[in-house]
């Protein structure tokens, strides 16, 4: 193997509260893949999102007495169209998400908007009409 592989196979957000967190991706539809305790894991295309207690993640960091918090970064999901976006936006918000932007046309010519998770985690919510998604919603650029 030759370094660096390009590619992510595990995402682990920290949170406050693994309960409330859980709670807020079960509404939106999420299904736990392996659960241990203090974490939870789900399976996506290809990779897997984690959530781990952030007092107890920033310890695994090796940072016991950092305060960590949510970083400049967008965790995003594209959707065939505008408004399957805005379904999926809906579906967030009656989850408990914190509404950051609503849905509209947006300057690269798509449609896109932003809303924060419980722990301040932003995920963006967009229809690229140039990046086609595959039958599994997997995404590969053109």
């Amino acid at each position: 193997m030759t370094y660096p592989v390009q590619r992510i196979t595990l995402i682990t957000l920290g949170v406050q509260d693994l309960d409330r967190a859980k709670a807020f991706y079960t509404a939106l539809g999420w299904q736990p893949a392996q659960e241990q305790e203090g974490v939870v894991f789900y399976q996506l295309n290809g990779l897997v999102l984690g959530l781990f207690d952030r007092a107890a993640l920033a310890e695994d960091q090796g940072r016991a007495r950092a305060e960590l918090g949510t970083g400049a970064m967008t965790l995003a999901q594209n959707f065939g169209t505008p408004e399957d976006v805005d379904a999926a936006y809906e579906i967030a918000l009656s989850a408990g998400a914190t509404s950051l932007k609503r849905p509209e046309k947006v300057f690269w010519g798509g449609y896109s908007g932003y809303f924060a998770d419980p722990d301040g985690h932003v995920w963006e919510l967009a229809h690229n009409p140039l990046w086609p998604l595959a039958d599994d919603g997997g995404l590969t650029l053109p």
